[in-house]
């Protein structure tokens, strides 16, 4: 198959390559259709990629952890033919609580246990089932996540996959409807309640709640956001987590291969200004540089409130629809930092320099509930978490490509800090950054007295610098709050779930759309079904206006 060049028809624009624009046109590509991807930045990849932040010493710059790219993007794509390696973490996450006592969860039931017991026996006990639980939960997920969701009010196909949902859902047994209810409904405070009694067990699992959420392990929906955590998989095995050897990059490189064998023509430095429309049409989109470029249809892989924001025209949607996609949640309550280290953090309650599982671990700081909760409240109030959340991962322990010899890289993942700070002063004041990155360096210091010392450079992020830099509007690393209103066919919005929007020939292939956040390749995978399923109903002739809802 040829590439689309400059002068040849064009039959989807995609906006964006970020890692689900470019599952997305690869898949439109291996059906025959003629794609164009167009990235503002100079490397694809969108939030993941790798970058040297300080010479000899590369990361993944914003999203960080592989486990939720979904196993069928994974083959369909080969990009294990295209270089991607995955591997395992030699433990799941550590926590450490004071100077002498710690949480390690390695990966086997009867390692968890034990270390659980250190906390509760009663809990351990109760481990098993809790286990089998959210795996169930899980599954029903992991069976939803290439599916398109009902949509409301568009005829017999949307009423026939609504059966088939159904079905899915009567099928299970009462007591796992209960669960599901308790996680789609409750905090993530609450649904752990009925299970743990420690407060520090009961924060490591809630730290799943609020990862990428800016809210409180006690607040309504946390509970969802743990699920949407615990459907992942590494390398066949559930629940895992790993690290993409080269960083987040390795997964969208490769993507781009696969993309550029099929014949995709991607185009980076190429920042789109608005997209163009016939009143009632996508047709096109408009450069930043004035050039023009037109198709048949077009694919965003941006987050909904930025494309409606700042994208589309505000004479080709009514006040309505426009304030229906502007109104989205959004704000992560996330902080990113990346740094050089001259050596890996002496824990002082799993002390040594030399590398431990406890180093290839998630490591996370927030030993208890009350810890999590007061890190929402402080940021609410003031700004930022005076005792912030940070999970640290040192890629470079599994990854020697990413430092020199004897020396790291650590990626940091902080909340919570609020999108928009208080009080007239703003993340675009340098000083602010600095001062909350000076804060979350201290924070793991009193846990790992060495760790200040050891910095050796730095990179840091703000949720602004993640708008700016990714498109992530209020640092939203979801593109939307993960919220009950915002879920399966409420997402992006109710009346927009089968990832067609408002105007004739425009599709959200990003993760604004099913089945949400984090970098797992369905949201692309799923539009490109849809897109194709449009070209073949249509012939590729034109395309028909949308209905606004």
């Amino acid at each position: 198959m040829t590439r689309a060049g400059a002068n040849d028809p064009i039959d989807v624009l995609i906006i964006g390559a970020g890692h689900n624009g470019l599952t997305c046109a690869a898949y439109l590509a291996a059906a025959g259709l003629s794609v164009v991807v167009l990235e503002k930045n100079a490397v694809v990849g969108g939030a993941a990629v790798t970058e040297e932040f300080h010479p000899g010493f590369r990361n993944s710059v914003a999203s960080y952890t592989v486990s939720l790219l979904n196993p069928q993007v994974i083959a369909d794509l080969e990009l294990a033919k295209h270089g991607l390696k995955i591997v395992h973490r030699p433990a799941a996450n550590f926590w450490p609580v004071d100077d002498q006592r710690y949480l390690l969860m390695r990966g086997g039931l009867a390692d968890r246990q034990a270390a659980v017991a250190q906390f509760s026996v009663r809990d351990a006990e109760r481990l098993p089932d809790y286990d089998a639980t959210l795996e169930r939960a899980a599954n029903v997920l992991r069976d939803l996540v290439l599916t398109t969701p009902p949509n409301a009010g568009s005829g017999i196909l949307e009423v026939i996959g609504g059966l088939r949902v159904g079905k899915r859902l009567y099928d299970l047994g009462l007591a796992d409807k209960r669960v599901l209810v308790d996680l789609f409904t409750r905090s993530a405070a609450d649904f752990l309640d009925g299970w743990f009694e420690s407060d520090v067990v009961k924060a490591a699992f809630a730290f799943d709640g609020i990862v990428g959420n800016y809210a409180a392990p006690s607040t309504p929906g946390t509970a969802y956001v743990l699920l949407h955590h615990c459907f992942g998989e590494v390398n066949g095995k559930r629940g895992a987590w790993g690290h993409a050897i080269g960083g987040m990059g390795a997964i969208t490189q490769a993507m781009r291969a696969t993309a550029e064998a099929r014949g995709v023509h991607i185009r980076t430095g190429a920042k789109v200004a608005q997209v163009l429309t016939n009143g009632t049409t996508a047709i096109g989109v408009e450069l930043e540089n004035g050039e023009r470029l037109y198709a048949r249809a077009l694919a965003a892989n941006v987050p909904p409130k930025l494309l409606f924001r700042d994208l589309i025209p505000t004479t080709s949607t009514s006040d309505a629809t426009r304030a229906l996609f502007t109104g989205m949640k959004t704000g992560s309550g996330t902080f990113r930092m990346n740094v050089a280290l001259s050596e890996l953090p002496d824990f002082a309650c799993r002390p040594g320099t030399n590398a431990q599982d406890h180093h290839g671990a998630g490591i996370v700081i927030g030993p208890t509930l009350e810890y999590l909760e007061r890190a929402f409240l402080d940021a609410k109030l003031g700004g930022w978490s005076e005792a912030p959340v940070v999970e640290m991962l040192i890629p470079s322990t599994l990854d020697d490509s990413l430092a020199p010899p004897g020396q790291h890289v650590a990626s940091l993942f902080v909340q919570h800090v609020a999108p928009h700070l208080p009080s007239g002063r703003s993340w675009s004041d340098p000083r602010e950054k600095e001062a909350f990155a000076d804060l979350v360096i201290d924070t793991v210091t009193r846990h790992a007295p060495n760790f200040k010392s050891a910095v050796i450079a730095r990179q840091v992020l703000s949720p602004l610098d993640l708008e700016q830099r990714f498109g992530l509007v209020d640092g939203d690393i979801f593109h939307g709050a993960l919220s009950l209103d915002q879920l399966f066919s409420t997402r992006p919005r109710l009346g927009y779930a089968n990832y067609r929007l408002p105007l004739g020939g425009l599709y959200l292939c990003g993760s604004g759309a099913h089945p949400g956040g984090g970098v797992t390749g369905a949201p692309g995978h799923n539009a490109a079904r849809e897109i194709i399923r449009d070209f073949k109903g249509r012939q590729r002739g034109p395309f028909r206006a949308g209905r606004e809802r």
